[in-house]
């Protein structure tokens, strides 16, 4: 007895077997008026209900819906893809699936799943069963929208490399056909779509992960299935150059481990997020199945769902085990027909349609036209439309995007389906796209060059354009070689103002974050920006006046990024310059704050080697050393104003600047 007070809370995470053997009844024994309270995603059921038992009726429920309504998971959807050879009976035996959630199988239990449950076993691993399954993979797998993360779950150790061994067969298969295709193809947007498939297929790396022995008992034991488990084991065992093991690797979206084939393992307590699609070939029940199928639930990047393709009719059952976890009458499922995916996808359209006809941009016009992207001028009044208001153009933007990522997450099930929308979702995107200044041209070959044309013109409203912009890829603005009145004049001649304002607007703001990354004392102007986009939103400018505004502080940035060359500095001695100077300098004293900044850029580089280490922010000694470089360096040239409290002040100010550079990798701070 360690007390008999009734004020005593005991919090249980992960309630389930722990909690009911001898570590847990001692502890009541202890406690025994204490208020016991628990939290599980499993609980004990069944007849017993030993959970309930134990802590008494639910006090809270957190369901699936609530977990995807606070986007801490997303949806999962299932397929029904089963053979046509199946079992006879209607549900599989409790002990057979029991026996099977184990992989660790003693030679008693092995021998008791051969000998009882052989026609079972029989008919799941038949090769022809097992072949059309890889089949499908093969087929499935590289074609989805989302290329996520996969998980093929087998019946057995035996059976995940058996599965292992079918799909790189017709993987490799795959690929020489849609070579062959590629070869013998005209249509140059097809050859283009089918090199993508098979460079992404060429790039997928798979893997077996199971338990293994290691011994050679356990390998003659995949010799007589014909099996070899070597190879396997080395890649269970391979660390890579940058000590990551398998699953690190699988852990990594970016890393080519696409596929990974499993029977037990990974299965629970693992986490990937990146997981999108798993092929569910094993008999399951209860808590097993609900934490295998999570999976796929993990929110990621761009991921509108988790796939579940059912190989073995697991879910036809999933709602009987549901209704043990239940407190009432209804069964919230944790996995959905793919078709109800299909139907979002519709609503989605319909949602996004009546929104763009609220903003005075009606779909139904185009779509019933005959030739509906040539008309590229009423897509561009649309988007001129809706980009003249931040918020109305960026829940455009959410609408279509969620449109893109369904449609995408039912790929290759959509071309199955009967889409009589699809006019309309193209029709969104197209638009969407102008708004966003980028066009899909490989999906309108025949308009791709006028399209370009328009929208060259429209980005700076003159013909070359583009003689405005360095650094294509960044799309940043040479300042240097505008000229704002021949700008002002060119946009008195555009006919969708709202495009070419939000096009000058996106150049202004990457250029600012630019110049910013350059010298951190520019945040004045990324305020005068950002006030100038605030009165717009709030109606207070009308477009020109917004237009004028934009060309004022174009006007600002351009003297502002020439002015190292005004005061006879480098850009980094310029950032430095403006740190230092403090109000009311003399003409004398601003030329020593000068010679400080040249002095201590000069010093610093010079020691380069010496003081910026790989890693000196985070080590206590190197920081110390850089901290008093500078503080020797200002000491000898900033003038006598800089009192004691002046001298501290800025000498920080400049250390804490180059501890945040060499942090982000910045500039020359760096190692």
């Amino acid at each position: 007895m360690l007390s008999e007070r009734d004020d005593i809370i005991v919090v249980v995470d992960e309630a389930h077997r722990t909690q009911y053997k001898d570590l847990a009844e001692n502890m009541r024994k202890g406690l025994p008026n204490a208020q016991y309270i628990a939290f599980t995603g499993t609980p004990l059921l069944g007849s017993k209900r030993l959970t309930n038992q134990w802590f008494g009726d639910y006090v809270s429920e957190y369901n699936f819906s609530d977990s995807i309504e606070d986007n801490a998971t997303v949806p999962l959807y299932y397929v029904r893809r089963v053979p046509e050879v199946s079992l006879e009976n209607d549900f599989f035996n409790d002990d057979f699936v029991h026996i099977l959630e184990d992989e660790n199988l003693t030679d008693e239990e092995q021998k008791r799943l051969e000998n009882l449950y052989a026609k079972e076993l029989e008919v799941i691993k038949r090769d022809d069963r097992l072949d059309t399954i890889a089949k499908y993979i093969v087929k499935h797998f590289p074609y989805r929208g989302f290329r996520g993360k996969g998980m093929v779950v087998s019946v057995d150790k035996f059976t995940a490399v058996k599965m292992y061994d079918k799909v790189q067969h017709y993987w490799k298969e795959e690929i020489k056909e849609l070579n062959k295709t590629i070869s013998t193809t005209k249509d140059e947007l097809e050859r283009r779509r089918l090199k993508d498939i098979v460079n992404y297929m060429n790039s997928v790396e798979m893997a077996v992960v199971i338990s293994t022995e290691g011994t050679e008992e356990e390998e003659k034991k995949f010799q007589k299935e014909g099996l070899t488990i070597k190879p396997h084991i080395q890649r269970l065992n391979y660390i890579d150059e940058n000590g990551k093991d398998i699953e690190d690797n699988f852990k990594d979206p970016e890393h080519p481990l696409q596929l990974v084939f499993v029977c037990a393992m990974w299965l629970t307590g693992f986490d990937a997020p990146s997981i999108s699609t798993i092929y569910l070939d094993k008999p399951m029940k209860s808590h097993t199945l609900m934490q295998t199928i999570a999976r796929a639930n993990r929110v990621f990047e761009n991921k509108e769902c988790g796939l579940i393709v059912d190989h073995i009719n697991v879910f036809k059952h999933l709602k009987r085990a549901l209704a043990d976890y239940a407190s009432s009458d209804t069964i919230d499922m944790p996995v959905k027909d793919i078709k109800q995916l299909f139907n979002k996808l519709n609503e989605s359209i319909d949602i996004t349609c009546k929104f763009c006809k609220d903003n005075n941009a009606e779909l139904k016009d185009i779509v019933d036209e005959d030739e509906v992207f040539k008309n590229i001028n009423k897509f561009l009044s649309y988007a001129n439309s809706i980009i003249g208001n931040d918020e109305i153009k960026n829940e455009f933007i959410v609408l279509s995007n969620t449109v893109e990522n369904i449609y995408e997450s039912l790929k290759p099930e959509i071309f199955t389906m009967q889409f009589d929308k699809k006019p309309y979702k193209e029709a969104i995107l197209y638009l969407r796209d102008i708004i966003r200044g980028k066009i899909r041209p490989e999906k309108i070959e025949s308009a791709q060059d006028r399209i370009n044309q328009l929208l060259d013109q429209s980005v700076l409203a003159t013909e070359d354009a583009r003689k405005y912009i360095i650094n294509e890829e960044g799309k940043e603005l040479n300042l240097a070689i505008i000229n704002i009145d021949e700008l002002k004049a060119d946009i008195k001649q555009v006919t969708n103002k709202n495009l070419v304002i939000s096009d000058i607007r996106k150049l202004v703001e990457d250029k600012l974050e630019i110049m910013l990354k350059k010298n951190k004392t520019r945040t004045k102007f990324a305020e005068r920006f950002k006030r100038i986009i605030e009165d717009y939103n709030a109606g207070g400018s009308m477009n020109m006046d917004f237009y004028e505004k934009l060309l004022e502080l174009m006007k600002q940035m351009k003297e502002e990024e020439a002015r190292h060359v005004k005061e006879d500095l480098t850009e980094e001695e310029l950032e430095i310059f403006d740190l230092l100077c403090k109000d009311s300098l003399t003409k004398e004293e601003e030329k020593k704050v000068k010679l400080a900044a040249k002095s201590l850029y000069q010093t610093l580089i010079d020691n380069k080697k010496e003081l910026f280490i790989v890693d000196w922010q985070n080590d206590p000694t190197p920081r110390e050393k850089v901290k008093s470089k500078i503080i020797s360096v200002l000491n000898e040239y900033l003038p006598d104003s800089y009192d004691r409290m002046i001298f501290q002040t800025k000498s920080d100010i400049i250390f804490e600047h180059i501890v945040e550079q060499a942090t982000m990798g910045y500039n020359w701070f760096a190692a």
